[in-house]
């Protein structure tokens, strides 16, 4: 017993859970018809039982008038009586038993009280004796009258007999048409709650195609259609335009606010370039003229003051790129960028072995001192991360219409749950030996969109490590 209520409690969840999954207009039609269903039904049912009832009274009621008018238009004369055996002359006016019981579909038979058969139509069975009200006799209604017959002094007695399958038939039809009826009705309920539904959720598709519309531009300043009524959809209409309002405004705030950031970024970041650069100078002036413990404090300020120097020009970087200002661009051969960063680095590969493939003629549309600081962190990024004697290259080629620049080692690589989060500013792996910002990569991403380039970290050839991929659009060849 237990089972089965826990069995009826999930049917039951089931069924709810599958009714709440259906959409609004489905569940405002069903309901709807559900209603009307069960409305007809019971009209069904009561029209059904009157009508039904009401048949068979007019059925019983036309037997017996039947009979009546049979009965007042026959007459008989005896003509022998003798073992059972009766013989019977139709006097004038009596109709022909046989074809009237045809043309009404009856069924006949005269006979005695004693039940002895007189006349009988072909169709007619045993009715057995005489009664006095109508019954029901193997499926016929019978109706029994008295008849006088000359020379005889008592009466005998006319059946007349339809069959109950006539108005049965007629019933069944009935109940069959108030079938067809509550369906019918259910149904067109049904197609009239979808379409009554589907109106009055056609102000829903609207703020549901506006609210679309916002998630695809991202501008909270697309109209909010208004609705005529004063209605929920009218009030949440009127909120998710209020919504959007202040999700413009808290939008327009943090972009000045982003703005102002990045001027002041920039700004700041060139205007510490020149005292930066003083320090340095006198950094290293002071370092060749002191000595003993003050040269190696002097040497490690100036240790400091480059990494600073190298940070505030990658901050400058960013910086222009956020704010939208773009250095001049000119024609420039990324495989000559190439072989410069790498020579660069060099003299700091930390025996690594590094080798280009660079053939001349990779043309391309861009500002040379970003293009540099793009291969230089491609280049540092590897060696930072890898062990010495760990194997770095870089090549450039030509590929449909593209300048392709890949720099791969054969270092430990990267994790797959970590190929997006290393163009993300200030994230440091944590196989970093060099104390990074943690911006070179994201100012390789930078530098590669603002020369409308796409970079991506693939998957090593040959089981190597990483494998940064730069494609650059390439100038036609001349």
């Amino acid at each position: 017993m237990e089972s089965l209520g826990s069995y009826i409690r999930s049917a039951a969840r089931g069924t709810s859970s599958a009714y709440r999954r259906l959409p609004i207009r489905w569940r405002l039609a069903g309901g709807s018809a559900a209603l009307t269903l069960v409305i007809l039904c019971g009209f069904a049912a009561i029209v059904g039982v009157l009508t039904t009832r009401r048949i068979h009274d007019d059925f019983e009621r036309q037997v017996s008038e039947s009979a009546d008018r049979l009965a007042d238009r026959v007459h008989f004369r005896l003509i022998r009586l003798e073992n059972r055996r009766v013989t019977l002359r139709r006097l004038p006016g009596t109709p022909d038993l046989e074809s009237y019981a045809s043309s009404q579909n009856a069924a006949i038979r005269v006979i005695t009280l004693d039940d002895t058969v007189a006349v009988s139509t072909s169709n007619a069975p045993d009715f057995g004796p005489p009664n006095t009200g109508p019954v029901q006799v193997g499926g016929w209604q019978v109706e029994t009258r008295p008849v006088d017959v000359v020379n005889w002094p008592d009466p005998f007695f006319i059946q007349y007999a339809r069959r109950i399958s006539d108005i049965e038939a007629t019933a069944n039809r009935v109940k069959v048409f108030l079938a067809f009826g509550v369906l019918g009705g259910a149904l067109l309920a049904l197609l009239a709650g979808l379409a009554t539904a589907r109106r009055a959720m056609e102000p829903i598709a609207e703020l549901t195609a506006a609210a679309r519309e916002v998630e695809r531009s991202r501008d909270p300043t697309v109209r909010i259609p208004h609705v005529p009524s004063e209605d929920e959809v009218a009030e949440l209409a009127r909120t998710l335009e209020a919504m959007l309002a202040s999700l413009g405004a808290a939008r327009a705030e943090t972009e000045a606010a982003l703005v102002r950031q990045r001027e002041f970024v920039a700004d700041a970041s060139h205007e510490l370039r020149t005292p930066l650069t003083s320090v340095l100078a006198n950094l290293e002036l002071l370092e060749e003229a002191l000595t003993g413990d003050q040269r190696e404090a002097a040497a490690s300020a100036l240790r400091s003051s480059h990494r600073m120097k190298r940070l505030v020009g990658d901050l400058l970087l960013l910086a222009r790129a956020d704010a939208g200002r773009v250095a001049p661009h000119q024609h420039v051969d990324l495989s000559d960028v190439v072989t410069d960063a790498a020579a660069e680095l060099e003299p700091v590969a930390r025996d690594h072995e590094i080798s280009i493939d660079a053939a001349p003629g990779a043309t391309l549309e861009g500002a040379r001192d970003e293009l540099h600081r793009l291969v230089l962190n491609l280049l540092e990024n590897a060696l930072r991360h890898t062990d010495p004697g760990t194997a770095v290259e870089a090549s450039v080629t030509r590929v449909d219409g593209h300048i392709v620049l890949a720099v791969e080692d054969d270092g430990p690589g990267i994790p797959h749950e970590l190929r997006e989060k290393v163009f993300e500013r200030f994230y440091r792996g944590s196989s970093d030996r060099g104390g990074s910002s943690g911006l070179g990569l994201s100012i390789v991403r930078a530098v590669t969109e603002s020369h409308h380039g796409r970079v991506t970290l693939e998957e090593p050839l040959d089981g190597r490590g990483a494998r940064f991929v730069v494609r650059f659009p390439a100038l036609p060849e001349s």
